[in-house]
């Protein structure tokens, strides 16, 4: 029955038909049934991921189409990065960003640390224009990992928002990562 609901979930994300009333209950459906296990599947957490919902009320933490809400994630070099970009062509402009450091902690908790934030522009290879700033974090943040799959990523975050993102194929995270 889960991997029915996995798939129905991930469809209502494609398409964007996803409510409260129609994610919520296969999230927690999920959830219970394949744990996420971050010992096992480190593998499977390295990807782009773009955010399609969110039990969140800001609207960076919205998903919107006038852009995209992406999350980069390299767990085995402990760097990631969550990006707001235009979608489609535009998108490869550059976008706004917010680097962080990771500390994954087994079973399904992540640590993260942001260092960094501002605009990343396009790769002009050997050069990548960025404006960014260092972030002070005064308050200690963590995302756990509640499902984690090829295709489909739940999570609950330290101020309690839940997300559900799927992975992006068609985006290499090595090229949209900066170093730090």
């Amino acid at each position: 029955m889960a991997q029915f609901n996995a798939s129905s979930l991930l469809e209502i994300l494609k398409f964007g038909k996803a409510s409260a009333s129609t994610v919520l209950p296969i999230f927690t459906q999920l959830e219970q049934d394949l744990p996420c296990n971050l010992e096992l599947q480190t593998n499977q957490l390295e990807a782009v991921w773009e955010l399609r919902w969110s039990s969140s009320s800001l609207p960076y933490l919205q998903v919107q189409p006038w852009f995209e809400n992406l999350q980069v994630l390299l767990p085995r070099e402990g760097r990631a990065m969550n990006l707001l970009r235009l979608p489609g062509p535009f998108g490869q402009l550059g976008g706004i960003s917010v680097l962080a450091e990771l500390q994954l902690e087994a079973p399904s908790r992540v640590g993260v640390r942001f260092i960094k934030g501002g605009w990343i522009g396009p790769q002009r290879a050997p050069f990548r224009p960025q404006l960014l700033a260092g972030i002070k974090q005064n308050f200690p943040a963590w995302l756990d990992i509640t499902h984690l799959s090829d295709d489909l990523r739940l999570c609950r975050g330290s101020n309690g928002t839940m997300f559900a993102l799927i992975r992006r194929t068609d985006l290499n995270p090595h090229e949209l990562m900066p170093p730090l």
